[in-house]
């Protein structure tokens, strides 16, 4: 038997050995990109560093291997000891980030020494790992011919790892971290790596390791081709990884308005990306073997593309949002995922197919003669990878928040056109026409929807009747808007979600999250609030005179700087007050990272639905905010019953009480009615004196305090306290069965992410309300005081 036809024999097991390679690799990447969060936090900069190094490290390892590696070493033989070797380490990562993390909130600081740190953290955890997968391709690649049909089969291997990934991101994100977490979904992966690193050393003992052949007498060539012809090829393939990354940047913001911003929607939108890709990269293997000059495929696809981004445009802002139906009319979650991978498909699957296509054609592309086919794959994969990374960071970051989404996908599609340029440079018909393409799609790429922003995946709700859009903003962390109803009731809303507003029932919650929590301590003189929204909570402070230092923690620097002064009055222009510092970091990053301590520190962070806010309801959480307390100090969190589930809720609770577990629940309508809750940590026990409560608020240095408070429905002393609805002792059989959600497995958000169209607020609240009562333990006061109380809290005829 030849070497040819027993590598042809071979090649459908190798396929299938990439395909594991992909599936475990994304596994890992999702992992890693959640164990990280929760060390360097998730800031678009953190999140930035973290991409950067990720993919920086399969450049790097893409353009290493051929140069270090000898090619007389079987290529089955290396690339089995690869996988292996990401598998090990793929552990070592779970194990030794939590060490990393301890380093780093040792020395971090803030500004660009925090970025190096952070740089450093992500390349001490990533940059092994990630060089072995960026080191795969080319190392199989040595097995394999440099003539067309050897080329074609590298394109094979290329969108097999693809489809694997494909595979990967769905098996994390709706099985393996939904229902266990993030050690299993390692072990996992690793297993894989595994059984096809000891697949790939079997087969490398049974089979001859020989140094490629080509054919050029046989098969077409374009060695011939000028050297600044081959150098024109990379930057092609180049700027369509840019151009591919930075719209997924874009795209990703803007389908997670559509979809809800879950971990579910994210995995959707990468999948679906992912598939495109592979889908692409198989239908270009093929091509590779049929026609005559992939240069002009490869041109006439970057044309095509520009379409492609115009037509995801148009789709996203006007046809999506309302597309098929109303997706709050869907309480199956498993059917709306469904729907919202046809949606995406529809709208992302041509230009992702695209730029799959793009990859093998760039490789046939370039002139093999004898090149050493590791050179050949790695210089091409590099150059994809480094214009990606490009592409990720620019438009996340600087692009999108500096001229908006709207231009963000024009110079994307100018870009693709100078890609097409670039390969295309002797066809000047094709050139021309192409540019009469770009700039005619170009003008039908519309803003993204004010309303859209406003409210997401609730935009089709709103459509007919909607409110005033007071302003749209795209700012680097995330899209806000504000809006505002003929009654004058103004929103604000992150995300495609309503996070504060002026009426009366959420300014009711937002003054009491702070009245209450400075309220719970005897002479509170710092706070910390994390999370600004329109600024009420933070303001409220500014009225309690021993209040001295109050430190906001805002992630997105367009919410205080613009945001807030829409709510002025509401807000008691909180930012004008002189004892008042903003801090733009991510709230979890900043108390892990701050020496400082506080009296009180509140949190009010966005619904723990929307990926990377369960990060701030976890244990670890807790635990941290705790240890940034003075003695005596108290914490309070919100909690929302609404787009919530019991489940859920009790998730939250139950975790917020393993580090408090003398806490207490407040809930904000004294009517009986569930809508949001306070829960209130204290460092020990502690008792709520009624009459020293009541005496605080009729001093004349605190008469601005009650003032506030009766604006939003709170008429005496007492009558705040009518919203005490348990006790974290009486309630634990109700939390019995509830899951604790912790940094390994995030439980809540992907408990919560399944339940974003439900509204079960009044049940919830009932069901928990049956284990109120009014213990010694709590409070403390005259008979008098304490009966008025108890009559207060008895339930409604």
């Amino acid at each position: 038997m030849s070497s040819q036809s027993h590598d042809k024999r071979l090649m459908p097991i190798l396929l299938l050995l990439f395909v594991g390679s992909g599936c475990a690799a994304l596994i890992y990447e999702i992992v890693w990109f959640q164990l990280l969060e929760l060390v360097i936090g998730s800031s678009a900069i953190s999140m930035g560093v973290l991409l950067g190094t990720f993919m920086g490290g399969m450049c790097l390892g893409s353009l290493l291997l051929p140069r270090v590696i000898s090619p007389e070493i079987h290529p089955l033989k290396v690339y089995g000891l690869l996988e292996a070797g990401i598998g090990i380490i793929g552990v070592l990562v779970l194990i030794g980030v939590p060490l990393a993390g301890s380093l780093y909130t040792s020395f971090v600081g803030h500004g660009l020494t925090s970025i190096f740190l952070r740089a450093g953290i992500c390349a001490l955890c990533l940059i092994p790992p990630t060089l072995m997968m960026g080191a795969t391709l080319p190392a199989i690649s040595r097995w394999v011919e440099t003539s067309r049909d050897g080329i074609s089969w590298l394109g094979y291997f290329y969108g097999g790892n693809i489809a694997g990934a494909v595979f990967g991101c769905l098996l994390a994100g709706f099985y393996l971290l939904r229902v266990y977490d993030m050690v299993t979904a390692t072990f996992v992966a690793a297993g894989i790596n595994a059984a096809v690193a000891i697949f790939a050393l079997r087969l490398s003992s049974r089979t001859p390791a020989r140094l490629p052949t080509t054919t050029p007498s046989t098969e077409p060539s374009q060695s011939a081709e000028p050297v600044s012809g081959t150098r024109l090829a990379y930057v092609t393939i180049a700027l369509s990884g840019l151009a591919a990354l930075g719209a997924e940047a874009v795209w990703t913001r803007q389908l997670s308005l559509v979809f809800g911003a879950t971990v579910y929607a994210f995995s959707i939108i990468l999948a679906v990306f992912l598939f495109g890709l592979g889908l692409g990269s198989a239908a270009g293997s093929y091509l590779i073997r049929v026609v005559q000059h992939p240069r002009l495929l490869l041109g006439l696809c970057q044309i095509l593309v520009t379409g492609a981004i115009a037509w995801a445009a148009w789709t996203i802002a006007n046809s999506l949002p309302t597309w098929p139906i109303d997706p709050q009319l869907i309480n199956n979650p498993w059917h709306a995922f469904r729907v919202d991978i046809e949606r995406c498909l529809w709208a992302v699957l041509p230009a992702a197919f695209l730029w799959g296509a793009s990859f093998p054609l760039a490789l046939a592309s370039v002139p093999s003669g004898d090149k050493d086919p590791g050179r050949l794959v790695g210089g091409v994969y590099a150059a994809n990878t480094v214009g990606a990374i490009i592409g990720g960071l620019a438009f996340s970051t600087l692009v999108v928040p500096s001229v908006g989404s709207q231009r963000a996908q024009q110079i994307l599609i100018a870009i693709s056109a100078v890609a097409a340029v670039s390969i295309l440079m002797h066809r000047k018909a094709v050139i021309v026409a192409g540019l009469i393409v770009a700039v005619a799609v170009s003008s039908v790429v519309p803003p993204i929807p004010g309303l859209l922003v406003a409210y997401g995946r609730d935009f089709a709700t709103w459509i007919q009747s909607p409110p005033e859009v007071r302003y749209v903003g795209e700012g680097m962390n995330s899209s806000v808007a504000v809006t505002e109803w003929p009654s004058g009731v103004r929103n604000f809303h992150v995300a495609g979600k309503i996070e504060a507003s002026s009426a009366h029932r959420d300014m009711r919650l937002e003054r009491m999250l702070g009245h209450l929590s400075a309220l719970m301590h005897p002479q509170p003189k710092s706070v910390l609030i994390v999370g600004f929204g329109a600024g009420v909570t933070a303001g409220s402070f500014v009225l309690h005179p021993s209040i001295e230092r109050i430190v906001i923690c805002e992630i997105e620097p367009l919410i205080p700087e613009v945001v807030s002064t829409y709510f002025s009055s509401q807000n008691y222009n909180v930012l004008s007050d002189p004892r008042v510092e903003v801090v733009y970091d991510d709230a979890r990053h900043y108390i892990l990272t701050t020496r400082e301590k506080f009296d009180i520190i509140t949190s009010d962070p966005i619904h723990p639905w929307v990926k990377g806010a369960a990060t701030l309801y976890t244990t670890e959480y807790f635990e941290n905010v705790k240890a940034h307390l003075n003695p005596g100090g108290v914490a309070t969190q919100w909690v929302p019953l609404y787009d919530s589930t019991e489940d859920v809720v009790q998730s939250e609770f139950a975790t917020f009480f393993q580090t408090y577990p003398y806490g207490t629940v407040w809930n904000s309508d004294i009517r009986e009615k569930g809508y949001d809750t306070v829960l209130i940590g204290y460092d020990g026990p502690t008792k709520i004196d009624i009459d020293a409560f009541t005496q605080r608020l009729l001093r004349p240095d605190h008469l601005v305090v009650m003032k506030s408070l009766q604006e939003v429905g709170f008429t005496t002393p007492l009558s705040i306290l009518y919203t005490y609805a348990g006790w974290a002792p009486d309630m634990q059989p109700w939390l019995r069965t509830a899951e604790i959600n912790t940094d390994r497995n995030l439980r809540l958000q992907y408990l919560a992410g399944l339940v974003v169209n439900f509204t079960d607020a009044d049940r919830i609240y009932q069901n928990f309300l049956r284990y109120r009562r009014i213990p010694d333990d709590v409070f403390a006061g005259s008979a008098a005081l304490r009966e008025d109380l108890r009559q207060a809290l008895l339930p409604l005829p």
